[in-house]
């Protein structure tokens, strides 16, 4: 039998083609999962500029994240069934403990084949439940953007109640790491291009907007807002023209995540601050199955839902279109294409 499968053949947009694709067979611990729906990444629009990845292998069929239910099961699987609904990890060989070149190898999406397709085998012990309260769309969005948020607030970053956290911008990890650091009781400031968006941060529970075109040193801004103290703990995904204003904001002692690079990567860093105040800059790649799990949990007992900005579909136009909307950076939440 075969299924349908949007493959890039070209680091362009155009270059995203619907193909087919023989339907795949669960192997020995694997599952058959029926794609629902996909979320796209700020990766998998840099992986159609050529921009990502250049040397990638074409055709590929990109995408990251995505849910579906189980149609399924290989040998050897007993903790799901056909009918079960799931999401895939990002990274299937992170199951545990520390990052390795092995285990930042196996990316789905990029270099591997990912889920813009009807149906993909996958092992078993990478797949995970989706919370009962949430929507395939919804849990759609949670292998990449959510759990690196996760792995930033809650694993590495251990924030905990009354920290001062800074969320950088209104995209998708940045909204997930505001909800994630108030479910920890943190005190939340959040930066924008866009009064309009920082009105809907506040409505999902941020404390602070400040919006950086108008405030150009908003480093300065958020550590009054502390009280002249620096903040605990900042989600840095500007990059290039924003890491000096985290420094700045920051407190003594306290961690910056470094998640994305939106304006460049090449910061003029002033490092005797870096020195002088004991500053922690961790990068941060996602996260482990377990940890996919443990933040999976934590969505289930909150009833969490995820920000959703725009839905299209499943076809060669729709791709396009989702892909296209993200490149225009307006999106406020996930950009998701539906099956």
């Amino acid at each position: 039998m075969a299924m349908r499968a949007i493959e890039l053949h070209g680091f362009a947009l155009d270059q995203l083609k619907m193909a087919e694709r023989p339907q795949p067979a669960p192997g020995p611990g694997e599952a058959v999962v029926r794609v629902r729906a996909c979320s796209l990444n700020f990766r998998d629009w840099l992986l159609v500029q050529g921009v990502y990845n250049p040397k990638q292998k074409l055709p590929v069929i990109p995408v990251s994240d995505a849910a579906g239910d189980i149609v399924a099961v290989g040998e050897g699987v007993t903790a799901f069934k056909a009918g079960d609904r799931v999401l895939g990890h990002f990274m299937p060989t992170w199951l545990s403990g520390e990052p390795s070149v092995e285990k930042f190898s196996a990316g789905i999406g990029s270099p591997n084949d990912g889920w813009l397709c009807e149906y993909r085998s996958f092992p078993a012990n990478a797949l995970a439940k989706i919370p009962e309260h949430l929507s395939y769309e919804e849990a759609a969005t949670l292998p990449c953007a959510a759990l690196t948020a996760w792995s930033a607030i809650v694993t590495l970053g251990q924030v905990k109640p009354g920290d001062r956290v800074l969320v950088q911008g209104t995209g998708g990890v940045a909204l997930f790491a505001l909800q994630f650091a108030k479910l920890a009781g943190a005190e939340v400031i959040v930066t924008s291009s866009s009064d309009a968006k920082l009105q809907k941060a506040k409505a999902l529970g941020a404390d602070h907007g400040i919006n950086y075109r108008d405030n150009p040193e908003w480093g300065r801004v958020a550590r009054a807002i502390s009280g002249g103290q620096g903040l605990d703990h900042i989600i840095e995904l500007g990059g290039a023209d924003t890491l000096m204003q985290s420094i700045r904001a920051i407190r003594p002692g306290g961690m910056i995540s470094m998640i994305g690079v939106l304006s460049g990567p090449r910061p003029e860093i002033h490092l005797p601050l870096v020195v002088m105040q004991q500053l922690r800059l961790q990068g941060i790649t996602v996260g482990s199955k377990e940890g996919l799990d443990a933040m999976l949990r934590a969505i289930d007992v909150s009833k969490m839902h995820p920000v959703l900005d725009r839905s299209f579909d499943f076809s060669e136009t729709g791709v396009r279109a989702a892909y296209a909307h993200m490149g225009e950076g307006q999106a406020f939440g996930k950009i998701v294409i539906v099956f």
